[in-house]
């Protein structure tokens, strides 16, 4: 992964303490901004309310009452928890200008950001993330 420019992580670890913590899959998404493949994600249908988390280094990062059907394969949501949950950068990687979201805490990949598709969202934005690179805490009753 090429580092983010701006503020360092809050959480860093070697790529040896990384790999020892997460699956290969976790590790090739979260720290080798891979990307799952789409409709076969654990989240991609969830109704679950409660909160999301980055999966490296637990980070609450979306709630549920963001998250929305897209039809796109990868869990949607319109806005993240708080605007310093993430960070974004460009990334050119497949010959084209897109907009990549990464763990404020610890700069592990969780996806992409997408503007302007028409989306009946308050934000117009979709925040399509890998259902790998979050992990959901149901809310208590």
């Amino acid at each position: 992964m090429k580092p983010v420019t701006g503020d360092a992580p809050k959480v860093v670890k070697s790529e040896q303490e990384w790999r020892a913590q997460l699956t290969p899959e976790e590790y090739h998404v979260l720290r080798e901004a891979g990307t799952e493949r789409p409709f076969i994600g654990e989240y991609t249908d969830t109704k679950t309310v409660g909160v999301y988390s980055c999966r490296a280094c637990g980070t609450e990062l979306f709630r549920s009452d963001t998250k929305f059907d897209s039809h796109c394969g990868w869990p949607s949501f319109f806005t993240p928890l708080a605007g310093d949950a993430v960070i974004e950068r460009t990334d050119t990687s497949m010959g084209m200008a897109r907009t990549e979201v990464l763990c404020a805490n610890c700069h592990s990949h969780l996806g992409h950001v997408f503007s302007g598709e028409g989306y009946g969202t308050p934000t117009d934005l979709r925040y399509c993330i890998n259902s790998v690179s979050i992990k959901l805490e149901p809310a208590q009753d």
